[in-house]
């Protein structure tokens, strides 16, 4: 599959993210004496030019490419694309950590799992289940960042290979997105989540098993709620303010990593796309869980 959007040129697309050479059109930017004020205009801008760029979300005719592992664990492939990272000040209220909005390219498709990793899978590859709510099929929880990273060592030795990793926080979000730019995937109205998500309004205090609810348009399940789920990267405040356009990986240092996805326990705020909240990865709750990803072209490998 190509980028999920309609084609435009990267070269110029960097360009303007780059140098902002839109500036100068943008005349009565130049007037505006107030820092806010001037702020706003310039994300306004962002937003209608990736509107202009990337206007057609296609879901193309032919069913995702999907793939199953060893244990089970079922993978769809997200295609490259771009897309916006960060919360709507105007819609959400969201936090510091998630501003300003901006835009995102993810270069290389990559394959995520439908659903997070359950606590048979966990226990296939660890020969435990940490979990406080038992299940076969309910997502593994209460294990830690480095946890997480342990159990992707065993599954890649289990299957001779090195694709297995965490996705970052752009990945994750462009894929909860599945091509949206709204509070959701599904849009803005929150009294819809309970379709597609078991958190503190219908959860009953525990999790569930996967893929009960609806999926978003990429086939992902329980992209929110059920468990918040561990990705890659380490947690800055300030890292949208300067994080690179293309694959942002996150800050190089801190002591936190970041959490996406809302759970069992999450209001609707918590479970907007571009949420997000630190911990230390030493930290264990039972809402915290995780799900995996590689890169197409590691699927031989």
């Amino acid at each position: 599959m190509g980028t999920i959007y309609s084609d435009f040129p990267s070269k110029i697309l960097e360009v303007i993210l780059a140098f902002k050479i839109y500036m100068p059109f943008l005349i009565p930017y130049q007037l505006l004496s107030d820092g806010y004020l001037k702020r706003a205009c310039s994300s306004l801008l962002v937003f209608i030019l990736a509107l202009i760029a990337f206007p057609t979300f296609s879901t193309g005719t032919a069913k995702a490419q999907e793939y199953t592992n060893s244990i089970g664990m079922e993978f769809v492939l997200i295609p490259s694309g771009t897309f916006i990272m960060g919360s709507n000040l105007r819609l959400e209220d969201g936090m510091l950590s998630e501003r300003p909005r901006h835009l995102v390219r993810i270069t290389k498709p990559f394959y995520l799992s439908k659903y997070e990793v359950t606590q048979a899978q966990w226990e296939a590859i660890m020969g435990t289940n940490p979990s406080f709510t038992k299940g076969e099929r309910h997502p593994v929880e209460y294990v830690t960042w480095w946890e997480t990273i342990l159990f992707i060592y065993k599954l890649n030795a289990k299957e001779n290979t090195i694709r297995y990793r965490l996705p970052s926080e752009a990945e994750w979000e462009y894929a909860a997105r599945g091509g949206s730019s709204s509070t959701y995937f599904f849009g803005d109205n929150k009294d819809e989540l309970g379709d597609y998500a078991w958190y503190e309004e219908n959860s009953d205090d525990c999790t569930h098993e996967v893929g009960l609810k609806k999926p978003n348009s990429f086939g992902l399940y329980d992209i929110y709620g059920n468990v918040r789920e561990w990705v890659y990267d380490t947690y800055g405040t300030n890292y949208y303010a300067s994080s690179p356009t293309i694959d942002p990986k996150g800050p190089e240092e801190g002591d936190f990593r970041v959490s996406k996805g809302c759970s069992w326990i999450g209001n609707y705020w918590n479970c907007r796309s571009a949420s997000k909240e630190p911990s230390l990865p030493s930290y264990r709750f039972n809402y915290m869980g995780f799900r995996l990803a590689f890169w197409e072209s590691e699927l031989g490998n």
